[in-house]
């Protein structure tokens, strides 16, 4: 019996197929991502007076071809909570991320950063809040 192994190395056809084969699964690999598209990731909620809470909603839409998961959405401060989807939204799905800012303890301008973290094409995205806070 002879041992009748190819090696893939020593015949070029045969090593441009398996190349090009590799090269296609990796490019299908990286394109196919989440991506979050927000509608408006800045907001203005204008003139409000200290202690009122105020709730903003930042509409985005998972515009990629595999679901998207939020893993945390930080804020800059603890006057400052958000609520965003914990399940998986789907491709051409839509979502809402709530922020809710309390002004008890702030006054006059405010400009305020919330980051959301997920596995979406650009895992690190910001949305963005201000308005004046009067006394």
């Amino acid at each position: 019996m002879q041992n009748k192994s190819i090696n893939i190395l020593k015949n070029p056809s045969i090593f441009r197929g398996v190349f090009c084969f590799c090269l296609f699964v990796l490019c299908q690999i990286s394109l196919a991502q989440p991506q979050l598209k927000f509608k408006d990731p800045k907001k203005n909620f204008g003139f409000v007076k200290k202690g009122e809470v105020v709730t903003i909603e930042f509409d985005f839409t998972n515009s990629g071809n595999q679901p998207a998961i939020i893993s945390e959405a930080k804020a800059e401060c603890s006057c400052t909570t958000v609520d965003f989807p914990k399940q998986p939204i789907a491709p051409g799905q839509s979502a809402k991320i709530i922020v809710i800012f309390d002004t008890k303890s702030v006054y006059d301008r405010q400009d305020r950063i919330v980051e959301v973290l997920s596995n979406a094409k650009h895992p690190s995205q910001k949305i963005r809040f201000k308005g004046v806070v009067l006394k």
